[in-house]
């Protein structure tokens, strides 16, 4: 249908850039009631920003031809990406060209100063991200007083990145009067949210067909070894030899490293990623669309929004977090009506992964091994006898005089071999990529090896001719068939299913291969192996190789009698029972005291014999040189008896001095007799005054050494005594 009129001036834009009829979203915006707030959902590639181009016409012209001075911007487009921003800019930039408008775009990574002055000058249109935008408003560089709409495009990565802060803090200064149109690939919970907030009576579009979403795109899923998913890009790229292929990768290192490894083999490549400047970012974009690049290996800063001409292919080099990334990623292909493909390169051990992706985004993907060299050079055949330049009409005389010369020299066989040769030095080499052939035939046949359907991780029995092999790691290594598998898998570029057999024994393990994969197995361990790892061939365990279960060994450690008198069972034969050590009598564990006759000691063992069982514990005997107790008031009986009464202490506590105060000890230093400090209690005619003066009415030796401290006499101080007052009751 022919596209609607929206404003003279957009309608003549559109009819010299050769816009014919509309796209779905963009009939949708179009229909919708002039003036409303609009929420639409629409995937990525149908033309959501000449959509909201058309819709903010009528808002921001009016009847007027041409927008008026230059002032505080009348329009604010929101985008998550620089790369986002800057296209929605230049996709403005043509559209608005002849109404006079003046866009300017205020992204992260250029130079803010610039754009402050951009700003300053005038402008009716700004673009940015929500960050720098923000930025501009707090410093004032941006007045949103004059804005009559703002439009928010892919509104849910916005969320997804992190910027509901940043957007609130936007909405919130922009005037309660604008329109407000929000354009997200998935109304999602969050997003319907930001719309009742924000939003004023929104119309809701939904252009998205649940079925039919990327329905010009081809989704293919290629299973390949771990370690050679490098190798099937390569093989991939020059399969479909697209005019141009985006390769995404999880992790700026990974772009890094491929995109080396594309330039190596004379692939004309661009890197993509977070860390690379502004400017950068622009030129590789700029090198995919004027055609000095094919290939672009970006992460997923790649994945939203970008409309790249003749992207015909996406290589997923490594598998998209969720569904929603996978979709994104896909989008950049199969834009505008034109066909794409998109290629998975999934790995064994994440084809369930997978899978699970391909259900929930109801995506059926054609699953496949890696291309092959033989199959990418017939392709080449197949291109180069429908290049146009063979069947194009040559009418340079000078061209064809030079052709007759050619054949008046050599033969016309030589010149296409020729032609052939110099062809083939443009294209890279194709790789040598391992391609499962009985995993092919079951996807050819839809059965496996057992006649069952193909299904996910259907196990099956192995069965043909299989090669024993043998690697240094046993049970001394706490070797184990759960961290041995993938070790294997993973040196010898095989699978679970190519394995057989495994047999660990004390020092060594011995595995099985299939012979279809023998070849394969000696020439990847040929090109290097781990550190102390050693694979070589081996025969077939014997009747008399028994492998070594891990309760058969001796504990760790070596001898160790102490722990676990044991030994390592025999075959077949049971634990043994506990035996005590023979120079230890059964009986309990302690009861046992020091030998008399301990001198000298057996080698070997303690010098302790067990206690007499009548025998009793000794009565306590105090030590001779045990000094005056400075924490416990004990002194030693005058009286004692020796020894000691049975299961008492010689000792008995001192006479206190009366009256005693609450909370203190009752006890002072006896009288000097042998060799003993001259202490004493107070009388009680001293000690009632002292007491009621706040004295201590007894005294006691102080801490950290001899000191010479006597009571004082409420009427002086004792002859010899130092002249200090105790402190008052604590």
């Amino acid at each position: 249908m022919p596209f609607p009129a929206s404003h003279p001036a957009l309608d003549r834009a559109l009819s010299e850039r050769g816009y014919a009829e509309p796209t779905p979203v963009q009939s949708a915006v179009l229909e919708a009631e002039q003036g409303r707030d609009l929420l639409v959902s629409a995937q990525t590639g149908s033309g959501k920003t000449v959509a909201f181009g058309l819709a903010l016409a009528p808002t921001l012209l009016g009847e007027a031809e041409k927008f008026a001075e230059f002032g505080a911007p009348v329009a604010l487009v929101i985008a998550p990406t620089r790369e986002l921003a800057l296209q929605v800019s230049n996709e403005l930039q043509w559209l608005y060209a002849k109404t006079g408008a003046r866009i300017v775009s205020c992204v992260g990574g250029m130079d803010p100063k610039v754009e402050r002055q951009a700003l300053n000058r005038g402008c009716h249109i700004v673009v940015g991200t929500p960050g720098r935008l923000r930025d501009h408003l707090e410093r004032g560089s941006l007045d949103l007083t004059t804005l009559q709409a703002v439009v928010l495009d892919e509104a849910d990565e916005m969320l997804d990145m992190g910027f509901h802060e940043d957007l609130t803090f936007i909405l919130e200064t922009a005037p309660a009067e604008r329109r407000t149109l929000m354009f997200s690939a998935t109304l999602a919970r969050d997003i319907v949210q930001l719309a009742k907030t924000y939003q004023r009576d929104a119309l809701r579009i939904d252009t998205v067909a649940g079925n039919a979403s990327h329905a010009d795109i081809e989704y293919k899923a290629i299973r390949v070894a771990p370690n050679e998913v490098e190798l099937a890009v390569v093989n991939v790229l020059r399969y479909f030899e697209a005019p141009g292929a985006l390769v995404f990768a999880n992790t700026r290192e990974r772009v890094k490293h491929l995109t080396s490894s594309l330039r190596e083999r004379g692939f004309s490549v661009v890197g993509l990623s977070g860390e690379l400047t502004q400017s950068q970012r622009s030129e590789a974009l700029q090198a995919l669309r004027d055609g000095h690049a094919r290939v672009c290996v970006a992460t997923d800063v790649a994945a939203r929004g970008l409309d790249l001409p003749d992207l015909g292919l996406v290589i997923h080099a490594e598998i998209p977090v969720n569904k929603a990334g996978l979709l994104h990623r896909s989008g950049r292909t199969g834009r505008a009506g034109k066909k794409g493909v998109s290629v998975l390169l999934v790995s064994y051990t994440r084809r369930r992964k997978v899978e699970l992706m391909l259900q929930s985004a109801s995506i059926k993907a054609e699953w496949s091994g890696p291309p092959s060299a033989e199959m990418i050079l017939e392709n080449d055949r197949k291109r180069m006898l429908a290049d146009p330049v063979l069947t194009a009409p040559v009418e340079d005389e000078d061209m064809l005089a030079l052709g007759r010369q050619l054949l008046e020299k050599t033969t016309p066989e030589q010149v296409a071999a020729a032609l052939i040769r110099l062809y083939q030095q443009k294209l890279p080499a194709p790789e040598d990529v391992y391609d499962d052939d009985r995993m092919k035939r079951q996807q050819e046949s839809g059965k496996n090896d057992k006649g069952q359907p193909d299904v996910p991780y259907t196990d099956f029995a192995r069965g043909g001719d299989m090669t024993w092999y043998r690697i240094n790691i046993g049970r001394d290594k706490n070797a184990d068939p759960k961290w041995l598998m993938p070790t294997i898998c993973r040196l010898g570029h095989v699978t679970k299913r190519d394995i057989g057999a495994i047999k660990i024994f004390e020092r060594e393990t011995k595995f099985e291969i299939t012979q279809e994969m023998q070849a394969r197995f000696e020439a990847a361990i040929a090109l290097g192996l781990e550190d102390g790892v050693k694979i070589d061939p081996a025969v077939k365990p014997g009747p008399s190789e028994k492998p070594v279960s891990r309760w058969d060994k001796k504990p760790a450690g070596g001898d160790r009698p102490d722990k676990k008198p044991w030994k390592a069972r025999e075959e077949g034969g049971e634990k043994p029972a506990w035996k005590p050590r023979e120079d230890r009598p059964e009986g309990a564990k302690k009861p046992w005291v020091k030998r008399e006759d301990a001198a000298p000691a057996v080698e070997g063992k303690k010098p302790w014999v067990k206690r007499e069982e009548t025998a009793e514990k000794p009565a306590w005997k105090a030590r001779e040189d045990r000094p005056q107790a400075e924490k416990k008031p004990w002194v030693k009986r005058d009286d004692a008896p020796a020894p000691a009464a049975e299961g008492k202490k010689p000792w008995v506590k001192r006479t206190p001095a009366d009256p005693t105060p609450p909370g203190k000890k009752p006890w002072v230093k006896k009288p000097a007799s042998e060799g003993k400090t001259p202490w004493a209690p107070r009388s009680d005619a001293e000690a009632a005054p002292a007491a009621a003066a706040g004295d201590r009415p007894w005294k006691g030796k102080p801490k950290g050494g001899d000191r010479p401290w006597a009571a004082r006499d409420p009427r002086g101080k004792p002859a010899g005594a130092k002249p200090y007052k105790a402190k008052g009751p604590r």
